[in-house]
């Protein structure tokens, strides 16, 4: 759905964008991952046409896109960060305006408005003028608005900034449902939990260059980073220890006190069930387990070097 190859984009001697290249595919959701000042907002203004880039190419279903011509933008639904709704009308009728610049009146714009509200959560404030919305509801209402035209490929330049939890999970159920229906979703963000939730794959971007792309098992794998399952037993740790030592899949195992095992594995759902019966067979009592799967914050830490800004 979308393929951009060798993006580049400099303001003067400062380089937001450098030889950047990535796809999304057909009903994927797709996540740009990186801090504030990684070059995700200035990629996503080129992707729009809003911005020519020194060099690369953008295509939308096969469509080039760039700033000379209007041609397979009708595809492409972007929700920018900052909200761009008319705060004296109501949703409703901020709804029926951003309708009509995509050709929709009468009937149909009626269906896709109650849609496009109902999805977003805003069915009973529709009403309401936007100024008395609270963030979170305009940051939801501004969604709706980019998905009238039923785009293709969805932008989301990140939709959760500065919003409460209930607006935030709101969005993100949204966001889900959309991925769901086969709708094509590019997302940025800084948030690690929201990449992890929504997207297939991530595109880890740091000063405007693409450092590691793919889903979180591949990046995992790239860094090496491995699974901690910590098992609690009732006595004789050790024990435990020796009977684990050197079975296949376990890539260090530790004792660190008289009831408690650690071990490093490369597959925790492989190597939990497997763990835990050998354990037991060997006459020991498990009496607690603990998993902890490795993030893509400590991916994006061993990729940078720090940990994601803020």
């Amino acid at each position: 759905m979308l393929a951009v190859a060798g993006l580049a984009k400099s303001y003067g001697d400062q380089q937001a964008v450098v030889d950047l290249s990535f796809d999304v595919a057909v009903g994927e959701t797709f996540g740009l991952l990186g801090p504030n000042g990684a070059g995700k907002t200035t990629t996503i203004s080129m992707i729009c046409g809003l911005l020519a880039p020194d060099a690369g190419s953008i295509r939308v279903a096969g469509v080039e896109i760039s700033p000379d011509s209007v041609e397979g933008r009708e595809l492409i639904g972007y929700v920018p960060q900052e909200i761009a709704l008319y705060p004296d009308l109501n949703g409703r009728d901020n709804l029926a305006f951003f309708g009509r610049l995509y050709g929709l009146s009468g009937a149909p714009a009626r269906e896709r408005i109650a849609e496009t509200l109902e999805l977003v959560g805003l069915t009973e404030r529709a009403g309401d003028r936007v100024k008395e919305y609270s963030g979170g509801m305009q940051r939801r209402l501004n969604i709706a608005a980019g998905l009238l035209h039923r785009p293709r490929l969805l932008i989301l330049d990140e939709p959760t900034v500065g919003i409460d939890p209930q607006s935030r999970n709101a969005i993100l159920e949204a966001v889900a449902a959309l991925g769901e229906q086969g709708m094509s979703v590019l997302y940025t963000t800084h948030y690690m939990e929201e990449a992890e939730r929504l997207c297939r794959r991530v595109g880890i971007v740091d000063h405007g260059r693409m450092l590691a792309c793919g889903t979180r098992r591949e990046l995992v794998a790239l860094v090496e980073e491995r699974a901690q399952i910590t098992v609690a037993v009732a006595s004789d740790a050790a024990g435990v220890r020796g009977t684990l030592s050197g079975r296949a899949g376990l890539v260090d195992v530790t004792a660190t006190d008289d009831r408690t095992v650690v071990c490093m594995v490369e597959d925790a759902s492989a190597q939990l069930p497997l763990i835990v019966q050998t354990i037991t067979e060997s006459g020991a009592v498990v009496t607690d387990v603990r998993v902890e799967e490795p993030t893509l914050d400590s991916v994006f830490l061993h990729i940078t070097g720090t940990a994601l800004r803020d």
